[in-house]
């Protein structure tokens, strides 16, 4: 799905647009709540994933944006996505300035129950007894006192790749359906439990790349895995002006290129992270270069591919990322 940058966001919002028409068309308010369960609006088929994990058959979950090409960061809400969000029971989003288009919705919606994942990054979650849960592997450093750290020191919203954080999310998820429908509130518990312990499995891969491999040096296109690569212990190295660049949509300067590409043609780092949502002529070079140095390439997306959720989605990145380094 190779495109120019500057073409990207115009096709990109008028696929988003048919799509989100057509999904939440079919989910209108009457239709949501015709049958007594609660609603919950996700921002992105991520989140709507991880809803969807925790609600089961006892709630209806849908998704703004589904399309596996789809950039966030560019959407325009409709008024049937309006609509929508103002009307579910239950709003889940990435928060951090990654889907601003819900928060917007949400500026005229008071006192809507909803789940901020950015707001969550670091968290963790507590049990009954007031333990407090982190599935994070060998590399991360949450602070839990902000989001200090990530990102060559800055913050990174991309919290969908941050396992600790999701798990937190699944978690405020199950509390707030249990707020809004006790008679199911041991499903919903039961539910995220189980998802529990499929994101400790994913945990598992990541530690034992921070085990066999750490410190091990790669590069991305963009910072989209940052948490997976924390977690796996790995090193980015990535220039920050380089993913920076490529993330905003913009070209890199000539020195950073030149940089990126030297990693990769000097044989410094072991794999290259590709962002394959979002290929340009940098990027695509970038690919090439890598390819004949023999460094192996672990291909990444920011919503989730057809026909997987977010445990299969995950498992396979963090399983691709074990194999490259291999």
């Amino acid at each position: 799905m190779s495109r120019s940058r500057a073409s990207r966001t115009a096709i990109a919002a008028v696929g988003f647009a048919i799509a989100s028409a057509a999904t939440l068309s079919a989910c209108s308010s009457d239709d949501a709540t015709s049958n007594g369960k609660p609603t919950i609006v996700a921002s992105t088929n991520v989140w709507g994933s991880v809803a969807a994990a925790v609600a089961g058959d006892d709630a209806n979950v849908t998704s703004v944006i589904q399309d596996p090409s789809a950039d966030p960061h560019s959407y325009e809400s409709s008024p049937s996505d309006a609509a929508a969000v103002t009307d579910a029971d239950l709003v889940v989003f990435n928060g951090g300035g990654y889907d601003e288009f819900i928060e917007k919705i949400l500026g005229s919606a008071k006192d809507k129950p909803v789940v901020d994942a950015y707001e969550l990054l670091g968290a963790g979650h507590s049990d009954s007894e007031g333990d407090a849960h982190n599935h994070a592997g060998a590399g991360d450093d949450h602070d839990s006192e902000g989001h200090e750290g990530h990102n060559h020191g800055a913050v990174n919203e991309h919290v969908w790749y941050d396992i600790p954080t999701v798990d937190a999310v699944a978690h405020k998820i199950a509390d707030e359906l249990s707020k809004l429908d006790p008679d199911n509130a041991q499903n919903y518990t039961d539910r995220v439990d189980a998802f529990d312990t499929k994101l400790h499995a994913i945990s598992d891969i990541t530690a034992k790349i921070a085990v066999d491999h750490p410190k091990a040096p790669v590069a991305q296109t963009e910072p989209i895995a940052h948490y997976l690569l924390e977690a796996a212990g790995v090193e980015d190295l990535t220039p920050e002006e380089f993913e920076s660049a490529i993330e905003e949509g913009s070209d890199p300067s000539p020195s950073a290129v030149a940089a990126t590409r030297d990693l990769l043609v000097g044989k410094k780092v072991d794999a290259l992270v590709y962002n394959i949502q979002t290929e340009d002529k940098v990027t695509q070079d970038m690919r090439a270069n890598a390819e004949s140095a023999g460094i192996r390439i672990v291909e990444v997306t920011e919503t989730l591919p057809d026909g997987l959720d977010y445990i299969q989605w995950q498992t396979r990145n963090a399983e691709a990322l074990a194999e490259a380094l291999n």
